[in-house]
């Protein structure tokens, strides 16, 4: 029967002794008869009568009506291992039924199941005054950056400079990893994880993060989106990644706790400490995160590194047989010259994606372009010089055309008709703008020679030169009006000219 509140109790002692009965002191209070009468019982049986005594208080009162067992009672049947119970529970497929068999098997005459699980929430509740979650072996790793930071000086300058702390706990073993980043940007929370993961010596199920923007692109209570980048490192390592639910911290408790821990076992010891490098710093976080997994928790009676490796050691995933390489996704146009652009460098695709929408995976030495999922380019990664990058087999047949002229090469080929049109061609090409907008008319003035022979188009070439032309149409114009034969008979048939002031030849010798 469930016990009434203190007030109404004495509420109903007073009342009784007014001469009112059980129904009406019922009526009166809110309360059955029954619930009275068994009320009035204990008090008449504890020796309780009105008015009370000044120096009885409500604890009192409550323990002369609702005496508590005696100890001989209370053990009267033997007493399972709880903290043996609450290991186990976190295996896989292990539940309080199973634990209770085997309890019965060695003690026949112990606790009924009910009890047994009565006083296991009993046991679990003095460990935390919330809900506590079961977190089964392997199954969740939980992730976040603690608010405190670390001071690291600069050697050189005395620049004091604030590191980051990062903090990983598995949920069955509480085992932690904890480590100094200087930001929280996406390199560093990326490289955190795979660091992470190779001191666990394995992969969990599932990574429980918070909603860093680093981590997850729009935080969203129902379906909260994962960035790209943290999409591919957990397809890597071929686990889950289950943001937090925003404004509810108790998703992640594990790791609330964790960080709480790793400011008072860590941060708090190294306050007094001076470091010059980052280096340093994880060097010293590294011995106290060892002597913090090492130490006997006082309710389990065993140590974080003890737990993990009888617990979430044997069921993570292996590692993979390469870890994993930092890489940003970025979506982009194609533009109309079948380039996109990535960090002010322009890379080809084929020239069918015109005006599409790519996903480019960019790491230190790639850039690959996928669309609908599969990957249609990749290119050795270049400085942001605005210059090009283009694959031969990503260009139309017509521009393909001239894909393997360079002005050396078109110089080459003039010279071998003449000196006149490689003169010509080198003009041309120096005066445009941009060589490449050369290169069809040299090209087109290189192809004349097909026609007219390379005798004429020298020729022609000599007297575009003297009349300033430097176009192909002009070198065309002069063959077909056969202005350099004009000129050719014009100087042959010229009388010499006579002069007195004109020495001849014949002077010199």
């Amino acid at each position: 029967m469930k016990r009434l509140a203190m007030r109404k109790i004495k509420e109903a002692i007073r009342l009784n002794a007014q001469g009112l009965s059980p129904r009406r002191i019922g009526e009166s209070l809110g309360i059955g008869r029954t619930t009275v009468q068994e009320c009035l019982g204990r008090a008449r049986a504890a020796g309780l009568s009105w008015p009370l005594s000044e120096e009885l208080s409500d604890g009192d009162i409550e323990q002369r009506l609702y005496p508590r067992a005696t100890g001989a009672v209370r053990d009267s049947f033997p007493q399972p291992d709880w903290a043996y119970v609450h290991r186990e529970l976190r295996r896989k497929g292990v539940t309080l039924s199973l634990l209770w068999e085997e309890y019965r098997s060695v003690h026949p005459d112990g606790y009924a199941y009910s009890r047994f699980c009565e006083l296991y929430n009993r046991w679990e509740g003095r460990l935390s005054p919330v809900m506590r979650q079961r977190h089964v072996a392997g199954e969740r790793l939980f992730v976040d950056y603690s608010g405190t930071t670390l001071d690291v000086i600069c050697p050189k300058t005395g620049e004091i400079k604030s590191a980051q702390l990062f903090v990983a706990t598995l949920g069955a073993s509480n085992y932690t990893y904890v480590e100094a980043t200087w930001t929280q940007s996406l390199p560093d929370w990326i490289s955190s994880h795979v660091r992470a993961f190779d001191f666990f010596g394995g992969v969990s199920a599932q990574v429980v993060s918070d909603n860093l923007k680093s981590g997850v692109t729009k935080a969203c209570f129902y379906e909260p989106t994962i960035n790209r980048t943290y999409g591919d490192m957990a397809a890597h390592y071929d686990t889950a990644i289950v943001p937090a639910r925003p404004y509810k911290p108790r998703d992640k408790a594990k790791v609330e706790g964790a960080v709480l821990i790793a400011q008072r076992w860590i941060v708090a010891r190294l306050r007094n400490q001076r470091f010059f490098s980052l280096d340093e710093l994880n060097e010293a976080i590294r011995a106290l995160n060892r002597q913090l997994n090492s130490k006997i928790t006082r309710h389990l009676g065993a140590s974080r590194r003890d737990l993990f490796e009888r617990l979430d050691q044997p069921a993570l995933k292996p590692l993979p047989v390469e870890p994993y390489i930092y890489a940003e996704w970025k979506q982009c146009s194609v533009a109309l010259d079948y380039h996109i652009d990535v960090e002010r460098h322009y890379y080809s695709v084929p020239h069918q994606l015109l005006r599409q929408k790519l996903w480019v995976r960019i790491t230190n030495r790639t850039v690959e372009a996928f669309h609908k999922g599969k990957r249609v380019a990749a290119h050795a990664r270049t400085s942001s010089n605005y210059q090009h990058t283009t694959c031969r087999d990503h260009m139309p047949s017509g521009h393909r055309r001239y894909a393997d002229w360079t002005p050396q090469k078109l110089v080459r080929q003039a010279s071998r008709i003449g000196p006149n049109t490689a003169t010509l061609a080198e003009v041309i090409l120096r005066e445009r703008r941009h060589r490449e907008q050369g290169f069809r008319a040299c090209m087109g003035i290189v192809r004349l020679a097909k026609t007219h022979g390379n005798e004429r188009l020298e020729a022609a070439c000599e007297r575009a030169l003297e009349i300033n032309a430097r176009s192909y149409g002009s070198v065309k114009s002069i063959l077909q009006n056969n202005l350099e034969r004009r000129r050719r008979q014009r100087a042959t048939e010229a009388p010499a000219i006579t002069h007195p002031n004109i020495r001849g030849a014949r002077y010199f010798h």
